[in-house]
């Protein structure tokens, strides 16, 4: 969210080698996406290049998040291994205006988790995850909590919770 460094370069190289091919999905904003490929990524037109690149650096899979771009459209990318860009997933939405964002990456990626552990294909997951941060996001827009960034309203109630007999 600072848009600070927080790792050292090695510790990045360090990531992407151990990690990136254990990993289901990563879900790398547009700044870590470009610390990541050395390279600024300025638009949309740049999204599909820069997830190629990184699939190619061994993820499995990833979404590459778009909500720093500029403008009044999202646009997130969602690429596996073997796929041709042409049929990346493409996810777009138009912004909400708010101050409560904080938060919203790592409840993304937590969300994606956990409607894979339902069950859900992975582009089903994404999908699902999403619509849960937008509506979290539209939910809290209007909140003031403090000052500064706050976060999105995570208990807003999209579905009802998941109950596991066993």
């Amino acid at each position: 969210t600072s848009g600070d460094r927080l790792i050292v370069p090695e510790t990045a190289q360090a990531l992407v080698r151990e990690l990136f091919p254990l990993a289901t999905v990563i879900t790398p904003n547009l700044d870590e996406a470009a610390l990541l490929l050395g390279r600024s990524i300025d638009g949309i037109a740049a999204l599909d290049a820069a997830v190629a690149d990184m699939l190619a650096m061994g993820a499995p899979a990833v979404l590459l998040k778009g909500g720093h771009l500029s403008g009044d459209l999202v646009m997130d990318v969602l690429g596996r291994q073997g796929q041709q860009a042409s049929d990346y997933l493409r996810l777009q939405s138009q912004r909400i205006v708010t101050h409560n964002g904080h938060g919203t990456g790592c409840t993304l990626s937590s969300a994606i988790a956990s409607f894979l552990a339902q069950g859900l294909a992975l582009e089903a997951a994404v999908t699902e995850a999403r619509r849960y941060i937008l509506g979290a996001i539209e939910a809290g827009a209007e909140v003031y909590t403090g000052q500064g960034h706050g976060p999105l309203n995570h208990g807003y109630a999209p579905r009802a919770q998941l109950i596991v007999e066993g």
